[in-house]
């Protein structure tokens, strides 16, 4: 029988911490490091059962695609359902999740009854932001809120000492933009994707999911879910995740509105925010802003580095040329561009240089429908037109797989054995002593 425990859950100023005890065929996907998350403003106030929330959103999926059952002393009860629900998504979507329950000693009511931040200087709402085009947009379209500005360390950029810099370049880009437009910030650090063995979670969901495990299921409940304890502290309502695609676009992918819609503790209720825009519509509203009030915006979305953009990878030439789309100069925001480049990105495609997924394909696709549009203001410009709307994207893409050496190492690491413990652990019938399921009413 698989289940984890959460066990040990506290709160020392702006540290939270807690124990994650996994058995069974779930135990390989835990490292056995205790699950932690830094905040920028102290923490020890808030709720033991609002405190569980970003352990829970985390380690929740990984449970349902093992059939493992998950323990905790204490839980929010509106997150306690939200979790369900956000289960019931998964598993439609995901013919590997198996399921589990959730138990827990006790469910409490954690709205907070007034603004629990005694400065009062809090937010009403808060975004995940990062600079890039979609939570930019998702800024602009509810820039009237003045949101909090969150930005997570911890996926993109891991805890790992060698990527500070590339924190402290977040850190301060983000800091600037809000302080430009007189907002404020949160910074929140975690070693979640250490805590759970990512790469092992990779090697076991890469085949059957389009791109990475965290990407493809995770991040959506996991990301929203770290932030509780810092909108409740703030007295945050309404929290928001830019959307990555949009409708009528085929693909599972870990946040999403069915599952960012559905999650929700104490007074605070999430958003997936711009699901009804194109990727060149949304670039399309930071035009606007940008001839409106914001003529020297910069965007941050390499692949490569945080401290501006190269250039030269696929995702800055992709933004590159939607800028150019949208009536933007790509070199005035952020992106050193040049029409003589379209016969580059040409032949990084054509090449196979560049590992696209089903998502580059639809935001290539994208790009493609508003080039059908667009009179080209170069010879370079309409000879790339011409070939990106006869060229075959789905054909691209299937030839752009990963290294043969990626591949292999997830084959091995699924038919790798889980690590044998023989630290002595109580029985499943002492542990569901004095738990309840939690369900919903």
């Amino acid at each position: 029988m698989s289940a984890i425990v959460i066990d040990d859950i506290t709160a020392d100023g702006r540290s939270l911490e807690c124990d994650v005890r996994p058995r069974g065929r779930v135990e390989r996907f835990f490292t056995g490091e205790p699950f932690e998350v830094t905040y920028d403003r102290p923490i020890e106030d808030v709720p033991d059962g609002v405190l569980a929330i970003p352990v829970l959103a985390n380690v929740c999926p990984v449970a349902w695609a093992n059939g493992a059952d998950v323990y905790v002393d204490e839980v929010d009860e509106t997150f306690a359902h939200a979790l369900e629900d956000v289960q019931g998504v998964l598993e439609s979507m995901y013919e590997f999740m198996e399921g589990g329950d959730l138990y827990a000693r006790r469910t409490i009511d954690a709205d907070p009854d007034s603004d629990p931040d005694p400065d009062g200087d809090g937010g009403e709402s808060a975004l995940l932001f990062t600079g890039g085009v979609d939570s930019t947009c998702s800024y602009v379209r509810h820039r009237d809120e003045e949101p909090i500005l969150a930005s997570i360390r911890g996926w993109t950029i891991t805890p790992d000492p060698e990527d500070d810099g590339d924190w402290a370049d977040l850190q301060e880009r983000v800091s600037s933009f809000a302080a430009e437009r007189d907002l404020d910030t949160a910074f929140l650090e975690t070693n979640a994707l250490e805590a759970l063995d990512h790469a092992m979670l990779l090697a076991h969901y890469r085949h059957r999911v389009d791109g990475a495990w965290y990407s493809s299921v995770g991040h959506g409940l996991g990301l929203l879910g770290l932030c509780a304890p810092m909108a409740y502290v703030r007295g945050v309502e309404d929290v928001y995740v830019a959307a990555t695609h949009w409708e009528g676009i085929d693909l599972e992918w870990g946040s999403c509105p069915a599952i960012d819609d559905r999650v929700r503790w104490a007074s605070t209720r999430c958003h997936h925010d711009g699901y009804e825009l194109t990727r060149q519509e949304r670039v399309d509203v930071i035009a606007d802003y940008v001839e409106a009030e914001a003529p020297t915006l910069e965007l941050q979305t390499c692949n490569r580095r945080m401290d501006g953009n190269c250039g030269e990878c696929e995702k800055c030439y992709r933004t590159a040329v939607g800028l150019r789309l949208s009536g933007l100069d790509p070199t005035a925001h952020g992106y050193p561009f040049s029409h003589e480049e379209y016969d580059e990105i040409r032949r990084a495609m054509e090449r196979g240089e560049w590992e696209l997924g089903q998502d580059e394909r639809y935001m290539w696709a994208d790009i493609r429908e508003r080039a059908r549009e667009t009179d080209p203001e170069s010879p370079a410009e309409r000879r790339f037109f011409e070939w990106l709307v006869e060229t075959d994207l789905e054909a691209l893409v299937s030839e752009a797989e990963s290294p043969l050496s990626h591949r292999l190492l997830r084959a091995g690491a699924r038919n790798t054995p889980a690590s044998v413990y023989n630290v002595a652990y109580p029985t499943w019938k002492s542990i569901q002593s004095g738990l309840d399921r939690v369900r919903s009413q």
